[in-house]
Order: structure tokens, then sequence, then C-alpha cells
């Protein structure tokens, strides 16, 4: 999807078995190139791997933020479906502000 490209989003893509299928920019720029054809599992340390193996065997998501070079990121790891079959896992990493606001919306009344 060409507007995925430039987004300020770092996505990536992997398959069932972990092989990273697509990088946006922003995701090459974070992980310092482009990855494609190698192994998720091969770009993460423990316990960061063994989630993500098991995120993949319960087709589970999984959301946490974290602070790195002085940024507050959201990290959020989803499983990606194809015509209701289990493909593999896309990450979505976000800078979000150390401080934000909260909301909590009220269903409107009838």
């Amino acid at each position: 999807m060409d507007y995925m490209k430039e987004l300020n989003v770092a996505i990536t893509v992997c398959d069932k078995e972990g092989k990273i299928l697509q990088m946006n920019d922003k995701s090459q720029k974070t992980n310092h190139g482009d990855l494609v054809g190698q192994n998720v599992l091969d770009c993460h340390p423990e316990p960061a791997r063994t989630k993500l193996v098991q995120l993949m065997e319960e087709h589970a998501t999984n959301a946490y933020t974290i602070e790195k070079n002085g940024v507050k990121k959201l990290i959020y790891q989803t499983p990606w479906y194809e015509n209701g079959e289990f493909m593999g896992l896309v990450e979505f990493s976000l800078e979000i502000p150390f401080e934000m606001p909260h909301y909590i919306r009220k269903p409107k009344m009838e």
C-alpha cells in the first residue's frame, strides 16, 4: 500500500514463520535498514523473541510502551489474516508524547 510507505509510523509485516515480508520507510529507518527476507525472531533478543513465538502460536495481540533514546513509543503487535487464515504478525511502532491526554468517551444517548 503506497500510503503506508511514508507514513510516520513504523510498520513491519512478517509471515507465520517470522519471515519479514514488508517494512515501510519509518520501519527501515528505525531498524537500521531493509530487513525484508530475514526472520523477525533473529532481530529480537530474549525475552522478546519468546514473546513473538508465543504471539504467532496463539495468534494473539501484544501492546506495550517503551522508551529508547529519549523517545517514548507505543508498540502494537497483532495478527493479520487472509480469508480468515492466520498469515503472520504486523508490528506498529508509534512515537507518543511522555504525557498525553486520556479521554473516556460515553456512548451517545438516544
